[in-house]
């Protein structure tokens, strides 16, 4: 009991210090502090009541943390094992950290950066929406809410690598009140199951350059497009700075625009001012943006 005391008390004192910061933004921002505060209420509201999961696996921490009480033993035998030991004891903090962070416990970057896709798809909420790699359904819920008058489709492959799964995304659409505008499906993103032009919008997030089966990525953006219709509205948010994936920005953007889409752009969103220096490394969201337009 006292330790559920402990932690019912620090919840407590998360929340009270967060709605002071949130106090002072307005105090001492003016417009823009209201503005902030207003946002990040909206953004909390729209990821509320859900099991979203975390880009960092805790097999990132379990890993290097259990290497280093191997290496830690292994001193016994040579005491240069210390400086591997060290290194390992780092990884595993460093991921601790990044974890922490990416929740909506910690600096809550994982939500932020959905809400960018969200803003960046310029969509009047009519038709049908496609989310490709919804992981636990956190941004098709989101766009469902956000677009009372539309239905979204949730595809992944829902491999053990990251623990998502289709029953996890059925669970949170009922949890946010959403069921009957969603449905999930298993699918891969470098061959969608659907006609040229089903979809009026699509959103992706972090998923393309996890497809294995596709060498070129800018291939699984051309899938993606395709499956939107003439006029209809995209964003996605994957790591478009990395030049071996994708090459250089302006060249990727004419491609895009070769294959007929009418309006394409790209933002910069590992420069977003929420993002810890930290976490700002290329095999984290340094090198992270978001193409946009219209088809």
């Amino acid at each position: 009991m006292a330790r559920k005391f402990g932690q019912d008390w620090l919840a407590y004192t998360h929340t009270v210090r967060r709605w002071i910061q949130r106090l002072g933004a307005i105090r001492f921002g003016g417009r823009q502090g209201l503005a902030r505060t207003i946002k990040e209420t909206t953004m909390a509201s729209e990821f509320a009541h859900i099991d979203c999961g975390n880009w960092v696996s805790a097999k990132l921490i379990i890993i290097p943390l259990l290497a280093a009480a191997l290496f830690l033993g292994l001193t016994l035998v040579s005491p240069a094992f210390v400086v591997v030991a060290v290194l390992c004891l780092l990884t595993g903090a460093y991921f601790v950290y990044a974890r922490y962070a990416f929740s909506p416990r910690g600096g809550n970057i994982q939500n932020r950066l959905w809400k960018l896709v969200l803003d960046r798809l310029d969509w009047n909420g009519k038709g049908r929406a496609l989310d490709i790699g919804c992981g636990n359904g956190p941004l098709t819920i989101a766009l469902a809410k956000r677009y009372p008058d539309g239905h979204v489709t949730g595809i992944d492959y829902w491999g053990k690598k990251w623990g998502y799964s289709k029953a996890v995304c059925e669970r949170n659409a009922g949890a946010a009140g959403v069921t009957e505008r969603v449905s999930f499906q298993r699918a891969s993103a470098s061959a969608l199951p659907f006609d040229d032009g089903f979809f009026d919008a699509a959103v992706s997030n972090f998923v393309f350059h996890e497809v294995s089966d596709t060498r070129d990525k800018r291939e699984v953006v051309k899938e993606a497009l395709r499956v939107v219709k003439k006029g209809g509205h995209f964003a996605f948010q994957d790591l478009f700075l990395v030049r071996k994936m994708y090459g250089e920005v302006d060249d990727l953007l004419e491609t895009i625009k070769g294959w007929g889409i009418a309006e394409v752009a790209f933002v910069d969103t590992s420069i977003s001012e929420f993002i810890p220096a930290a976490l700002k490394l290329p095999f984290m969201v340094g090198k992270v943006g978001i193409i946009y337009g219209r088809k």
